[in-house]
């Protein structure tokens, strides 16, 4: 056997013992885990600061490199977030359906885990614990390959999670990681349909066509997000200020931030010098159209925008801008370009909100209020996987129940056909 085959086989039959483990047990297992995080902080900070040192020689952003920090504060945040999972329901079991058949066979629809989760993601470590801790209370098996950015930080994360679930007496293939971080390791991965059941791939949106190119295990697409504003002529205007400046600089780096921004032309003129100037406290590059930079001026920080722009997820401090002779102009801009992700308009007209809910092909729409919502946590899931962007089996944040499928149980009592 390969060195991925290995760890598929291993986790595959791993997965057997997780996935009829109790809710209890399964608690129990989240719970070791977090106080384990807990216990070896220390270890995990000084793993931590080789990867920070390594990329900062690498000449990775600032942005970039505070996605890969971890220290104390970040840590328990972690911990947190796996006990938070013991407070939620068990999606296996659920029965989400059923009825008896004319001849007496009682049919039933439950969900059951996916079984072998197969994980790809880039340089935040703490997916590492989010994603093992996800699939655990899901009753899933998973092989996590996070970027070589962190890979100090992930492997000492796996190895603390699989000593915790080894003394919650379940096998520590539970969990497992892979340590080889090169391009063909990732593509045999991608092949591993054998004993790999899905693929998730969570990163830009390289990580995620290369997955979806490559890919024989099934991909569910997450993450990529060039999501915009639309200020309709009618918007409030300081809501549309304030709506704007969250989405783009309250965390420019994660897949909900606003990349790029749509003015109605009849309100162009006034607004836009008020987004700037509170953009501007930011530091934020604005790459306009011809109208954008006739209202602001081209300078240092009013640039032109390319075809490119528009099609950008930037994850950092630049907003593409475009004025729009009204809501149609909008719509059909975004559906060019959007990632379908999360899309948003502020207007204070019915039906052009309407309009745009209905119109607008993504997995969250909004209508004043910022794209930054878009969160398992905030949607009231608990916590997520990731955010789907497909629209087969799972869209939007991907709670616990995304991590299940389906299954019929039929118990007759000797009927046939």
């Amino acid at each position: 056997m390969t060195y991925i085959e290995t760890l598929g086989f291993n986790a595959k039959k791993a997965s057997v013992k997780i996935a009829s483990a109790s809710t209890g047990e399964k608690n129990v297992i989240l719970e070791n885990i977090a106080k384990a995080l807990r216990e070896n902080t220390d270890r995990i900070i000084e793993a931590n600061k080789l990867d920070i040192s390594k990329a900062k020689e690498n000449g990775i952003s600032d942005v970039m490199v505070d996605r890969l920090m971890l220290d104390e504060k970040r840590i328990n945040a972690i911990a947190d977030a796996v006990v938070a999972l013991t407070k939620l329901g068990d999606p296996v079991g659920q029965v989400v359906g059923g009825h008896t058949h004319p001849n007496g066979m009682k049919i039933e629809k439950v969900r059951v885990p996916l079984g072998v989760i197969g994980i790809i993601y880039e340089s935040r470590p703490n997916v590492t614990v989010d994603a093992a801790a996800l699939c655990i209370k899901s009753g899933n098996a998973t092989i996590l390959r996070g970027g070589k950015e962190a890979i100090n930080s992930n492997i000492l994360l796996v190895e603390i999670m699989r000593e915790a679930i080894e003394k919650s007496g379940f096998p520590k293939d539970i969990v497992a990681i892979i340590e080889d971080t090169s391009r063909d390791t990732a593509n045999e991965f991608m092949r591993c349909n054998k004993y790999v059941d899905v693929l998730i791939p969570r990163g830009g949106a390289g990580l995620i066509n290369a997955c979806v190119m490559n890919a024989t295990v099934p991909v569910i697409e997450t993450g990529t997000g060039n999501c915009h504003i639309f200020i309709d002529a009618s918007a409030d205007k300081e809501m549309a200020i304030n709506i704007t400046n969250n989405g783009k600089t309250q965390r420019p780096s994660v897949c909900n931030a606003v990349e790029s921004l749509l003015v109605h032309k009849d309100i162009a003129e006034e607004i836009l010098p008020l987004i700037k100037s509170k953009l501007d406290e930011h530091d934020v590059e604005i790459r306009g159209c011809e109208k954008t930079l006739s209202i602001l001026g081209e300078s240092d920080k009013v640039k032109p925008a390319t075809e490119e722009d528009y099609d950008t997820e930037f994850l950092g401090y630049i907003l593409s801008c475009k004025v729009v002779d009204d809501i149609d102009e909008a719509i059909e801009h975004i559906s060019k370009y959007t990632t379908h992700h999360s899309e948003c308009i502020i207007t204070e007209n019915f039906r052009n909100a309407e309009k745009f809910l209905n119109s607008i092909d993504a997995a969250a729409v909004y209508v004043n209020a910022s794209t930054r919502f878009t969160d398992g946590e905030v949607f009231g899931l608990g916590a997520e996987i990731g955010i789907s962007t497909q629209k087969l089996h799972a869209r939007g944040p991907m709670g616990l129940s995304e991590l299940t499928t389906i299954k019929y149980l039929i118990r007759g009592n000797g009927q046939i056909r």
